[in-house]
C-alpha cells in the first residue's frame, strides 16, 4: 500500500511538472519570463488548495518524497550548468564581489528580518538565501538544511519571484542610463554588477538579452560563479544552524550547550563534484543535455510537491513583513551591490 501511495504521489507531481514545463515554453511564459519552477509552484498551490486535500491520504508519501528527496537530486544535477572554467573568466575581482554580495545580503536579511520585522528565523534565512544567491533554487536548497514549513518556503519563493521579475525591467533601464551618461562603467563591469546582484539565472539571461553581448556574457558568467557558492554556503549554514539549535536546546533545558554533531548536506558536495566532472569536458554533449533535462523535471516535481503542501491561509498569516524584507534586500542588492562592485574593482 505504501508503494502505491508513493507512486500515486510521484505521478501527481510528475503530471503537474509536465504541465508546467509545457506552459513554460508558451508565448505568455516567454514574455513574462515565467520559469517552469514558478509555474509548477503555482499549479501545485492551486491543486493543493482544491483537489489535493481529498486525495492526500493516498498520495502524501510520494509528494513528500518529491519535495525532499527529488529536491536534493535536482540540486546535484544543477552542477551540469556550471564549470570551474567560469571562475577564471571573471577573475579574483568577480569572486570577491560575489562572495561579498552573498555574505552581506544574507546576514543583513537575517538581522533585519529577525530584529526589526520580527519575522521568524527560518523565513528570514530563506529570503536571505534567495536574495543572496540564486532565487528559488537557493531557497529550495536551503529548506533542506533548516527544515522550514512549506508555507514559509512558498512565501520566500513568491517574494524573490516578485522582485526578481521587477529586476528584469530595472537593470536594462540602468544599462541604458549608463549608456546615455557616457558609460560610467564599461560593459564588462556592468555585466559583473548585474550577475552579482540579480536573483535568478534565468532573470540574468533575460535582462542580458536587452543589453549588449559583452555585458550579457559577463553577467551570466558572474552569476554562475555566484551559483557555485551555493554549496559552501549550505555547508556553512548547516554548521551554524546545528550550533544554533544546540544552544537553544541547552538554554531551554538549563544546561551548558552540548556540542551538536555537524550535519553535512552531502548533496551540496555532490553538486560540486558534478560541476567538477562537467568542467573536464569528458562527458558527451548528449549526456550533459540529458542531465540538464532531467534536472528541470526533478526540480519541477519537487516544486510541485512544495506547492501541494502549501496552504493559502498560512501564507496570509505571514503578512506583509516578508515582502517588505525582500523589498529592502532588493534595494540593497542594487545600491549596496553597486558600491561593493565599485570598491572591489578599484582594488584590482
Amino acid at each position: 500500500m505504501n508503494k502505491l501511495n508513493k507512486l500515486a504521489g510521484l505521478g501527481l507531481t510528475a503530471a503537474i511538472a509536465a504541465i508546467a514545463i509545457g506552459l513554460s515554453s508558451s508565448q505568455l511564459a516567454h514574455h513574462t519570463h515565467a520559469s517552469a519552477l514558478t509555474i509548477a509552484l503555482l499549479l501545485g498551490m492551486l491543486v493543493g488548495n482544491t483537489i489535493y486535500p481529498r486525495i492526500a491520504a493516498h498520495t502524501a508519501e510520494g509528494v513528500v518524497f518529491s519535495k525532499k528527496n527529488l529536491l536534493q537530486l535536482g540540486i546535484i544535477l544543477y552542477g551540469f550548468k556550471i564549470t570551474f572554467q567560469q571562475i577564471g573568466q571573471v577573475g579574483w575581482a568577480g569572486m570577491l564581489i560575489d562572495a561579498t554580495v552573498l555574505c552581506s545580503t544574507f546576514f543583513l536579511a537575517y538581522y533585519i528580518g529577525t530584529r526589526f520585522f520580527k519575522v521568524d528565523s527560518k523565513t528570514s534565512i530563506l529570503i536571505g538565501a534567495g536574495s543572496a544567491i540564486c532565487g528559488s533554487s537557493a531557497i529550495l536548497a536551503t529548506e533542506t538544511v533548516v527544515k522550514a514549513d512549506a508555507a514559509k518556503v512558498a512565501v520566500a519563493v513568491s517574494t524573490v519571484v516578485i522582485f526578481g521579475t521587477l529586476a528584469m525591467f530595472i537593470y536594462p533601464m540602468l544599462f541604458q542610463l549608463n549608456h546615455h551618461l557616457g558609460y560610467l562603467v564599461d560593459a564588462q563591469s556592468f555585466g559583473m554588477f548585474t550577475g552579482s546582484t540579480m536573483h535568478d539565472v534565468g532573470q540574468v539571461v533575460a535582462a542580458g538579452m536587452q543589453m549588449d553581448e559583452n555585458t550579457a556574457a559577463s553577467a551570466v558568467i558572474t552569476k554562475m560563479l555566484r551559483v557555485m557558492m551555493l554549496a559552501p554556503f549550505l555547508v556553512c549554514l548547516s554548521m551554524w544552524w546545528d550550533s544554533k539549535k544546540a544552544h537553544a536546546h541547552a538554554g531551554q533545558a538549563g544546561h551548558a550547550p552540548v556540542k551538536a554533531p555537524i550535519t553535512i548536506p552531502w548533496f551540496a558536495l555532490l553538486f560540486i563534484a558534478v560541476a567538477g566532472v562537467n568542467s573536464l569536458n569528458i562527458l558527451p554533449t548528449n549526456v550533459s543535455q540529458f542531465g540538464l533535462t532531467l534536472d528541470t523535471w526533478v526540480l519541477a516535481m519537487a516544486t510541485a510537491g512544495l506547492g501541494l503542501a502549501t496552504h493559502i491561509q498560512a501564507i496570509r498569516q505571514a503578512g506583509i513583513k516578508p515582502l517588505l524584507l525582500a523589498g529592502i534586500m532588493f534595494a540593497y542588492l542594487i545600491f549596496g551591490g553597486a558600491v561593493i562592485n565599485h570598491v572591489v574593482r578599484a582594488m584590482f
